[in-house]
């Protein structure tokens, strides 16, 4: 399987962002243990704090990807325009957050990006983005 991960705004900085919150280690650093523990996929990168990129991307590959991870960030809660670039493509997306968001405040209850995923995945840190990939695989069968 071909799979994207799509990373938003601040998720550059995992590893020196608020610890207590998103963990230690770098994304990069994480990548590396990804694509270990999938041999059999082949695994795309890509990071953006620009709203307009992330959507760039997920035209780009949404049609050619077998899925697509995407941690959109704080635009999770704030873009229905991310929300219509996953309704325009075939390829399946599932929506992914580090914390869990509905334990943090409020205005991060809501998520305009689930309606139009495959599956939402929260608070599992970085593990999360390994039990997005589970999830793709087994929707692939």
């Amino acid at each position: 399987m071909k799979i994207q991960i799509i990373n938003g705004p601040n998720l550059n900085l995992l590893g020196k962002r608020e610890p207590e919150v998103y963990g230690s280690k770098s994304f990069e650093d994480y990548l590396n243990e990804l694509s270990a523990a999938f041999p059999q996929h082949e695994i795309f990168y890509f990071q953006s704090n620009s709203e307009g990129e992330i959507i760039d991307k997920i035209h780009e590959v949404g049609f050619d990807v077998d899925g697509i991870v995407l941690n959109a960030g704080a635009f999770t809660h704030t873009s229905l325009a991310i929300a219509d670039a996953i309704a325009s493509i075939s390829s399946p997306v599932v929506e992914v957050h580090i914390s869990n968001v509905h334990a943090r405040e409020a205005c991060r209850h809501h998520t305009f990006m689930a309606k139009n995923c495959l599956g939402v995945i929260s608070g599992f840190g970085l593990e999360s983005y390994r039990l997005a990939i589970q999830g793709l695989a087994v929707a692939k069968r």
